[in-house]
């Protein structure tokens, strides 16, 4: 029972980790704990699993719900500060205009609120509708739209801000 589960959610690993991924800013630890514990989570909860619902969404949410739980669990205890606050990475900034945009709109992304990045990444990186996104989330298909719109125009925004005046060359 548990090998054919397991079966059925192996090829949804790549995505639930890529999401991960982007939730926890790229923290390959913590995004790597988080897919384990969805994981742990769907296997004890296989019976759960509406058969033959969306397995995928299903585990989005699980993930998701466990990602929304860390984060209120977090905030409640405001005295624990992350080192990466207290020792930032030292990178030397790319020389290619193509990956300098890209880092402009990762970092766009980064800066967003948490329901508009995740409702982004949902419905542009993982391909799911409106509705999935809205199952997934918990929140009504109206709201899934008003922060996808959101998130979309802060984005441009943002980037838009970073880009060099028109007829001026970046050196």
């Amino acid at each position: 029972m548990a090998r054919a589960s397991f079966d059925l959610i192996e090829p949804h690993i790549p995505s639930l980790r890529r999401y991960a991924l982007v939730l926890l800013r790229h923290d390959e630890q913590r995004a790597d704990d988080l897919v384990q514990d969805c994981l742990v989570r769907a296997l004890s909860r296989w019976h759960l699993w509406r058969r033959p619902g969306n397995l995928r969404a299903w585990l989005f949410t699980i993930l998701h719900n466990i990602y929304v739980n860390d984060v209120a669990r977090a905030a409640a205890r405001p005295d624990v500060v992350e080192i990466q606050d207290y020792f930032p990475a030292m990178a030397v900034p790319p020389n290619q205009a193509d990956r300098i945009q890209l880092r402009e709109v990762v970092t766009a992304i980064q800066g967003l609120p948490d329901e508009q990045r995740q409702t982004l990444l949902l419905v542009t990186m993982e391909g799911f509708s409106y509705d999935e996104t809205a199952d997934i989330t918990g929140v009504p298909i109206g709201t899934v739209m008003s922060r996808l719109s959101r998130a979309r125009d802060k984005v441009r925004g943002s980037v838009a801000e970073d880009a060099p005046p028109r007829g001026r060359r970046v050196t």
